[in-house]
């Protein structure tokens, strides 16, 4: 049995929980329990606080754990990183009031800077030759510049409506976050095979991620230049049609570039275009 640390509520929670579902991992996302098994995969999800994770991890009580990338930079556990999940991303900034003109990271000498994230903020000033004083709190720490408690905030950014609605503007982006997989160094061979199992899924999930499958009718004197416009994981499928001048093509769209490439497959003649999403595909 595998064992993951994961967020107990939040956005964080959100997307790991999604993430687990299309895996087809069914789990359980009862809050008022602390551990829950999975009821078709070796694996129990144990609920935490998203800072006690990378500790939960490095110690050897969870095998693995999903956190955010700043958290797990700011603890500085002896955990393994895994995987980037590419979900949940957000920064790490710099934010001051709207009214301050900033003149660059300089302006931060000698000012108060309220964070949640003392040590990724400090190993930055130090690394800059800035001299601030950092105060570590917790909760809102937007709300520090308006009470007196601070010049500035060091915090994280998603939007930007939280620092806007405190009248606070963002200056300096230190890092960008997303969420991680990471896993104790220590996980047996068993545990291993549970893992990559495990991995194998969410890659093949995460490969579907904005992908469509297109199926469209062309004529066959076109198929040359409908192939030289389809960017397809390799090659299209082509399929005869009862009609011996057309053919059936098959092909997977990433979704930026969907209707700029629909575009041209008209003007080249293809018909009857249809799209599907992709709920898994595997490489």
């Amino acid at each position: 049995m595998l064992r993951i640390a994961v967020q107990s509520k939040g956005r964080l929670f959100d997307d790991t929980m999604n993430l687990l579902a299309e895996a087809d991992i069914k789990v359980s996302s009862s809050k008022r329990t602390l551990l829950v098994q999975s009821s078709n995969f070796p694996l129990e999800v144990l609920y935490l606080r998203d800072d006690d994770i990378p500790q939960s991890v490095a110690n050897g009580v969870a095998d693995i754990g999903i956190v955010g990338e700043n958290e797990f930079i700011e603890k500085g556990e002896d955990a393994q990183i895994i995987s980037h999940l590419g979900f949940s991303k957000c920064r790490l900034s710099l934010a001051i009031p709207k009214e301050i003109h900033y003149t660059g990271l300089q302006w931060f000498n000698n000012k108060k800077i309220a964070t949640s994230y003392p040590n990724i903020l400090r190993s930055f000033m130090n690394k800059n030759g800035i001299r601030a004083d950092i105060h570590e709190i917790t909760g809102s720490v937007e709300i520090s510049p308006g009470i007196g408690l601070a010049d500035g905030i060091f915090d994280i950014v998603s939007s930007g409506s939280t620092l806007a609605s405190n009248n606070l503007r963002e200056v300096e982006v230190v890092m960008k976050s997303e969420a991680l997989l990471i896993g104790n160094w220590k996980m047996d061979d068993e545990k291993h095979n549970i893992l990559n199992d495990m991995l194998f899924r969410f890659e093949a999930v995460r490969s579907a991620q904005d992908k469509k499958y297109v199926m469209m009718n062309a004529p066959k004197d076109k198929i040359a230049d409908i192939t030289n416009v389809l960017p397809g994981i390799k090659s299209p499928t082509i399929i005869p049609l009862a009609d011996e001048e057309w053919c059936s093509i098959h092909t997977v769209l990433d979704e930026k570039r969907f209707w700029e490439i629909i575009g041209k497959l008209k003007e080249l003649g293809a018909q009857g275009i249809l799209v599907t999403p992709i709920e898994k595909m595997i490489l």
